[in-house]
């Protein structure tokens, strides 16, 4: 008697619902898992916290402190993850939990070792005629939080990166205003911090632009690229290193201008030495084509992207560290203020790096891929000029927006392709006005979302923190 196929068909199909039900609910089970572990981190950041100063009598609003702390931190690393890991992703050069894990414990070293600089900046210039009122001022900086993490979220959710230093500086004046009034904001101070995020896209730009010139005379345009690749990208590697050991032991020992230059010329050269003999080794077999030079130039990529990490923890934690400092000095929190001072910046640093990696996967495709195509040339200048704008605004200990820099980095790599490009094709026939737009490089649709986020963040941060202080009785 034969048998109907049909049978077979019909029990495949039923194993294919079965085996994507499966998958289904595992990929859903990864979003509760994240939204679990972030849960976790909150609850046990409020519940430590409160047990190390247990005594205070305003210990609720220390719980809610903390916890709305780390909230804002994981925020922050979810949405800021995408400036120092966007342009190695979106060149190839690293996987994406790999960069994720890497940057992440960057962002730890950096909070913890050079975060109290810029920290100070907020804590001390922007609101400093409020502090020292108490309970009132604690209410104050806890809608501030509160609020600056509400936006942050839903920036994120949105897939618009916006920053996140505007957001806790918007946040703060609007808690201020609404809670004493105008008197209560250092106005001179904001000024100075809006013309920081106003110059530093502009220097971030002009740096990767004038580094992409200089990486397309010494090595791209080369005949021989290999051997160009050989003799400077070790060099980057090298500064690179040297710059990041010279920022940590300054700003972890102090000026000490001997031992400062000894650490960054032995870093420097480990750095050298490390990326010659990777090169020689990539190298062996290539005939120098593309995948050879994407290999060359994925060391010193990813050497910049950890640099890149390293500043942002530097420079963003004091968006937690500084209003969870007013909180607790307005309580008159016990103890020893360095030790309290270094366990803020490790709880800003944790949730920040907390959040790259339970949320930050959708910004780094986002600005890796989105605003302009980058090849591991284009990523390399715009991380190296990200990294060193931030850490030199953060031995400056002004609080740029990291998400300003590096966007600015990938817009003015865009706009120097483009000139290129026009530059040579100035001997021939202009190009109608259609076809000259759709050959931009910088897609500008992007460019004015991304725009339009920046120009409305600190109202709406400062307005809804205003809000919550006026409706919430905060």
């Amino acid at each position: 008697m034969r048998r109907e196929p049909r049978e077979y068909r019909t029990l495949d199909k039923d194993l294919r619902r079965v085996t994507n039900t499966e998958r289904a609910v595992l990929h859903s089970g990864r979003s509760l898992l994240r939204l679990g572990l972030a849960l976790i981190f909150i609850a046990a950041a409020s519940y430590v916290g409160t047990g190390f100063l247990a005594d205070q009598p305003a210990i609720g609003i220390l719980a809610a402190s903390l916890a709305v702390a780390a909230y804002l931190a994981l925020s922050i690393g979810g949405n800021d993850v995408a400036n120092a890991l966007g342009p190695a992703v979106g060149a190839g050069a690293i996987g994406m939990t790999t960069g994720l894990v890497l940057v992440a414990v960057m962002e730890v070293m950096g909070a913890v070792i050079a975060g109290s600089a810029v920290t100070a900046t907020l804590t001390e210039g922007l609101i400093g005629s409020t502090l020292g009122e108490g309970e009132a001022t604690a209410r104050m900086m806890l809608a501030a939080l509160l609020a600056a993490g509400s936006w942050i979220s839903l920036a994120t959710w949105l897939d618009a990166p916006v920053s996140t230093t505007h957001s806790v500086v918007g946040a703060i004046a609007g808690a201020g205003l609404a809670s004493y009034g105008l008197g209560a904001v250092n106005w001179p101070a904001l000024a100075m911090i809006a013309f920081g995020w106003i110059v530093s896209p502009l220097v971030s730009g002009l740096i990767a632009a004038g580094l992409m010139a200089l990486l397309r005379g010494l090595v791209l345009n080369r005949e021989d690229r290999i051997a160009a690749a050989r003799t400077w990208m070790p060099v980057v590697v090298g500064l690179a290193s040297a710059m990041l050991a010279g920022v940590a032991e300054l700003a972890w020992h102090g000026s000490r201008p001997a031992v400062n230059a000894a650490l960054a010329l032995v870093c420097g050269a480990l750095g050298w030495v490390y990326t010659r003999r990777r090169i020689d080794r990539q190298s062996r077999g290539e005939a120098g084509g593309r995948l050879a030079m994407k290999q060359l130039l994925a060391v010193p990529l990813i050497a910049a992207a950890l640099v890149m990490g390293f500043a942002h923890g530097a420079n963003d934690t004091s968006n937690v560290a500084a209003p969870l400092t007013i909180i607790l000095d307005s309580l008159s929190a016990g103890g020893d203020d360095d030790l309290r001072a270094r366990l803020v910046l490790l709880l800003g640093g944790l949730g920040i790096a907390l959040g790259i990696l339970l949320f930050g996967r959708r910004l780094v495709h986002m600005v890796g891929s989105r605003i302009t195509r980058l090849n591991s040339s284009r990523a390399l200048c715009v991380s190296l000029a990200t990294a060193t704008t931030v850490l030199g605004a953060s031995l400056m200990g002004l609080p740029v927006s990291t998400t300003h820099v590096a966007v600015g980095g990938v817009f003015g790599i865009g706009f120097y392709r483009e000139w290129r490009d026009r530059r040579l094709a100035s001997g021939h026939d202009p190009l109608p006005a259609e076809e000259r737009r759709r050959r931009h490089l910088v897609r500008r649709s992007y460019m004015r979302m991304i725009l339009g986020a920046w120009l409305v963040t600190v109202p709406a941060a400062a307005g809804l923190a205003a809000a919550l202080v006026w409706i919430g009785g905060f």
